[in-house]
């Protein structure tokens, strides 16, 4: 009797616990090795689990909103429909209703359940999309393994004018209106739209309140005049783009980032209780925003080691991806130093920007925008527009002292204020 496969969640995660957010097939189905089976997310990324074998799938361990530990089993796979090495339940014996429940167990003899059966086998950026555009995916060809919907098949649905097939809820305030995954409820303030949290943002929750509650936090504010970048950028981002590439201004605050730490290196640490670990690599996160699903937070890493074209590169891959809900674990795995780009949004200044627990420091950078300052020219004060923003630094104060932050702060924006057009 052939043995059954695990299905298991992986070893390596940055954090905190991942949960199970879809099955892509069902109970009795077949799939071949490598195809996604199973969907994780956590706190910072969506993450599809290849099935390690072909085969039919037997059994869930782990149902959708159930937490999974790293290496935990989440089902395991048969070679066949008739292999029933687990000592589950016979056909004979009664059916068992569906499982519901986390962490509870579902088996082969038990009813399939059908409800959004479609909508499990989406990938997280293809789900993404079908929602953007309020469209059935029944009604999209797909060409992915297994007659599977894929990115492309929806763009090409959208590219041949396909129209949206779901009516979106339009309803007024009313009793019967509804926010979209919530319901609404009578409240001791009168009527909300009640909307459950979902995984990713209860775990934002839960890691920015670490956060705060582990490390003091103090912030320091300076003013960089981005006028250097601007014309390097309108010099150079031609030739950028005619090798793949988009120069935005996000690349050259990695690279003045890493000209910084060289004056300040325990900004790019690790607090332990009894010791602190300055790394030699300089892994910078970059915060990407994923609409009201939060954000995410992709890693260049050694950015130390790379150009700027280099750097504007895999800035570019990692951000798309990010939105695409394409990112690996290991992109937003080891990052030793953040940067919150909130001025995107329209925001000056934001303090204190949460600190990327383990990590000891944040960059924030505000809304670039034209102001009129103060310039010394020939030794005469002239009144001059310049693109102009706020940027700083917090802290975690056990780490990091206000001299060590300013000096920071001080070449970051040296750099940024000085870059050469060439």
């Amino acid at each position: 009797m052939t043995k059954s496969i695990d299905v298991t969640a992986p070893v390596e995660q940055e954090g905190t616990k991942a949960v199970v957010k879809n099955w892509y097939v069902a109970i009795g189905e077949t799939i071949k090795e490598g195809e996604p089976l199973v969907e994780l997310e956590t706190d910072k990324v969506a993450v599809e689990v290849p099935a390690p074998a072909s085969g039919v799938l037997l059994e869930i361990l782990i149902d959708a909103d159930g937490e999974a530990e790293p290496g935990g089993v989440l089902g395991r796979l048969g070679d066949s429909a008739g292999d029933r090495s687990w000592d589950g339940p016979r056909k004979e014996e009664a059916p068992l209703q569906p499982v519901k429940t986390n962490g509870a167990t579902r088996h082969v003899d038990q009813p399939m359940q059908s409800e959004k059966t479609i909508e499990h086998r989406l990938s997280p950026s293809v789900r993404r999309i079908v929602a953007e555009h309020n469209l059935d995916p029944s009604t999209i060809a797909g060409t992915g393994k297994g007659g599977r919907l894929t990115r492309g098949d929806v763009r090409q649905f959208l590219d041949r004018g396909g129209k949206p097939t779901i009516t979106p809820n339009r309803a007024g305030p009313s009793k019967k209106a509804r926010a979209p995954g919530g319901e609404t409820v009578e409240t001791d303030l009168g009527m909300a739209q009640r909307i459950p949290h979902d995984t990713m943002r209860r775990r934002i929750a839960e890691h920015m309140a670490h956060s705060v509650q582990t490390a003091p936090h103090v912030t320091a504010v300076f003013e960089a005049d981005f006028s250097a970048i601007v014309a390097h950028r309108n010099a150079h981002k031609g030739d950028y783009a005619r090798r793949g590439v988009k120069l935005t201004f996000t690349s050259y605050m990695i690279s003045a980032c890493v000209e910084a730490m060289k004056v300040a290196p325990s900004v790019n640490s690790q607090w332990h209780d009894d010791y602190l670990d300055v790394f030699d690599d300089i892994n910078i996160g970059v915060g990407t925003a994923l609409g009201d699903k939060g954000l995410v937070v992709p890693v260049v890493r050694q950015a130390q080691a790379k150009s700027h074209f280099g750097i504007a590169k895999e800035l570019q891959t990692l951000t798309q991806n990010a939105r695409d809900g394409k990112l690996a674990p290991s992109d937003v795995r080891g990052g030793t130093f953040s940067i919150s780009n909130h001025g995107t949004s329209g925001s000056l200044v934001a303090t204190p920007i949460i600190i990327n627990q383990p990590q000891s420091a944040i960059l924030g950078v505000g809304k670039l925008e034209k102001r009129a300052i103060v310039r010394t020219v020939d030794g005469v004060d002239s009144i001059q527009i310049r693109p102009m923003a706020y940027v700083s630094l917090t802290i975690d104060h056990r780490v990091i002292d206000g001299a060590q932050t300013n000096a920071w702060l001080t070449r970051f924006v040296e750099v940024i204020e000085t870059w050469p057009i060439e």
